[in-house]
């Protein structure tokens, strides 16, 4: 296996006035600079990829380890999202280790490895999370500009608010005065005229049992508490809206695929702190192997499972778990890869009164001709059922101040809009616990605890850069969270029992039907039986106030403890945002990319000139 150097030394930079998108390290240009090199090309890695690249001074170079086939049919068509659970084509192909509240089971946790990263292989749902979780992100790390109030404008260069892609009034749907209309993310509502099966029956129990689950006009107001309406039409991915526009229009950005950086290389020092401006990387294990450097910062944006894999594998982590793998430490950040703060779920199946007109997602995977004739129509029209995600609406809550919980734990969420518990019902059974049901018809309502106190933790299982780290997400590990499980499953349970779902759901099914929900263990074996991760990792390598003893990186995401090196992506989250997060991660990231920018420090460095 070779070592290629390209471009430790700079006093040779060439100039190449092109941008590439390129899928083998070889075809890098010689002697090309790169001011900055970012790893990773999810909603942190696009978003600051692109965003840099408008000063057309400056080189930057992202390096992402998937495919660049962000056009496949199956990334492109909302419907299909839940399709993407299964198969390593567009996935790491992760699994966590054994979940004790999950009855010992080792779940798989889906991670996106395409350009776009998990912003091409989501649900597309777009939740900006609540006020009070900002403004919370603000006081952990003593910097207002976290805050939601601070963050707002940035609104305005993330999202471009369309209409349906059936054209049909959304006055009453969403707020508009609330959103962007000229940013980088379309995003809309679902299509009214193409409901799918079930949306009728959810406005109509909300109104009937109103209360925490009142028609919330826009949860994306700060306030997300009650039931919502979800988008669709095509997937907008941080590729398709922020890499490739800026790849198309730009001679200064380029976009190596298909390649993994196995490692990040101490450059040098700044006083006694070390620089870490360096890169390797290579295609596989056996591949030849590469060698690049940054004129100014190297940027990780490889997300929450293998940002804090590569902070390790490069000496900067936890000594106590480095050197176990023969890995020197250079820098001693007992903080990064712990914190992992994640959204535990379950399925709720119920069956449906009309199983071939209400299944929607069971009919479309058991029937190809029908697949086909779906597809067909949104590939000519980006219409029809397809052009709606696998869910249209979408309701969060908070469990009441005076459940007994409280007597015993504290209120674990930042304030009055953050909430505990959400749920959103999907037109089928979706296969994210194996198969489908070979008969009958269903609905399913799938619900999580969104405020969750378990931690888990990101762990090396070697130190080859290949092999997959050891992903812990301790679900369900505290007693709040397991409290808040069964009130989650109540309260779902409670909305799906209400007059409007009598002509449409027949009860509940495939075992669901015999759970006794006044049973705490009854409820807790269902859990451990049916219970799912939600692929919302965070906090493995979180921000914290300046001369904090904990965290990873500083406010304005620099590593701690290093030069040239700094983190965007939803690792840098303290908790987990109550909310689907990656319109979290791209508010985050189009900050970083201000501050990069602006080049001030938040914290005050003790040594070297810290540029």
């Amino acid at each position: 296996m070779g070592l290629a150097l390209l471009g430790l030394a700079f006093a040779t930079c060439a100039l190449h006035a092109w941008a590439a998108l390129l899928t083998d390290p070889a075809a890098l240009p010689a002697g090309k600079c790169y001011d900055y090199i970012v790893i990773g090309s999810g909603p942190g890695g696009s978003t600051v990829a692109a965003r840099l690249s408008e000063d057309p001074s400056v080189n930057v170079l992202v390096i992402e380890a998937g495919t660049g086939d962000i056009h496949a049919q199956i990334l492109e068509v909302p419907f299909t999202s839940p399709d993407l659970a299964v198969g390593p084509r567009y996935d790491w192909g992760y699994t966590t280790t054994p979940q004790g509240a999950l009855g010992g089971r080792a779940i798989p946790y889906r991670r996106g490895k395409v350009l776009g990263g998990s912003s091409s292989v989501n649900w597309m749902f777009w939740t900006r999370a609540p006020q009070d979780d900002y403004d919370e992100y603000a006081q952990i790390t003593g910097d207002e500009g976290w805050s939601w109030d601070a963050m707002l404008p940035l609104w305005d260069k993330i999202e471009r608010l369309v209409p349906p892609t059936d054209g049909h009034d959304t006055s009453n749907e969403v707020n508009r005065r609330i959103h962007g209309t000229d940013g980088a993310i379309s995003i809309t509502v679902q299509n009214f005229r193409v409901p799918l099966p079930g949306g009728s029956p959810v406005v109509e129990a909300s109104q009937e049992l109103n209360g925490p689950v009142a028609f919330n006009h826009d949860h994306n107001s700060g306030n997300p508490l009650g039931l919502s309406s979800n988008g669709g039409g095509i997937r907008n991915s941080a590729a398709t809206s922020y890499l490739s526009p800026a790849l198309s229009s730009r001679a200064n950005i380029d976009v190596l695929v298909q390649t993994q950086v196995t490692k990040l290389i101490q450059t040098g020092t700044d006083g006694d702190v070390p620089v870490f401006r360096g890169v390797h990387f290579a295609q596989s294990r056996t591949a030849r192997s590469f060698t690049l450097s940054a004129t100014r910062e190297v940027i990780v944006s490889a997300g929450s499972v293998n940002t804090p894999q590569l902070l390790m594998l490069s000496g900067i982590g936890p000594s106590s778990l480095l050197s176990p793998h023969g890995i020197n430490t250079i820098v001693d950040l007992p903080g990064v890869g712990q914190n992992l703060s994640e959204h535990s779920g379950v399925l709720l199946p119920y069956s449906v009164v009309s199983p071939m007109q209400d299944d929607l997602l069971t009919n479309i995977e058991r029937n190809a001709t029908l697949r086909a004739e779906l597809l067909a129509q949104w590939e000519a029209t980006h219409n029809g059922e397809m052009a709606n995600l696998p869910s249209n609406h979408i309701a969060f809550a908070r469990i009441p101040d005076n459940d007994d919980i409280f007597n015993t734990v504290p209120d674990p969420s930042p304030g009055p809009t953050a909430p505990h518990v959400e749920f959103f019902p999907i037109p089928g059974y979706p296969a994210l616990l194996g198969g489908i049901p070979a008969q009958g018809g269903y609905t399913t309502f799938v619900t999580a605890v969104v405020s969750p106190t378990s931690r888990g933790n990101i762990t090396l299982a070697s130190s080859d850069p290949f092999d997959a780290p050891l992903i812990d997400p301790a679900l369900l590990t505290t007693a709040f969270d397991r409290a808040a499980m069964r009130y989650a499953i109540r309260f779902t349970a409670r909305f799906a029992s209400a007059p409007a779902w009598s002509s449409f759901l027949a009860g509940p099914t495939l075992g669901f039907e015999g759970v006794d929900l006044d049973s705490d263990a009854q409820v807790d074996e269902w859990v451990r039986n049916n219970g799912i991760s939600f692929y919302h990792p965070a906090g493995t390598a979180a921000m914290a106030a300046c001369g904090a003893a904990e965290g990873v990186v500083e406010p304005d995401l620099r590593v701690k403890g290093v030069e040239g090196l700094r983190v965007v992506d939803a690792s840098v989250f303290p908790f987990v945002p109550a909310a689907h997060p990656q319109a979290v991660v791209y508010a985050f990231a189009e900050r970083a990319a201000e501050l990069i920018k602006r080049g001030q420090r938040a914290c005050p460095t003790s040594t070297g000139s810290g540029l």
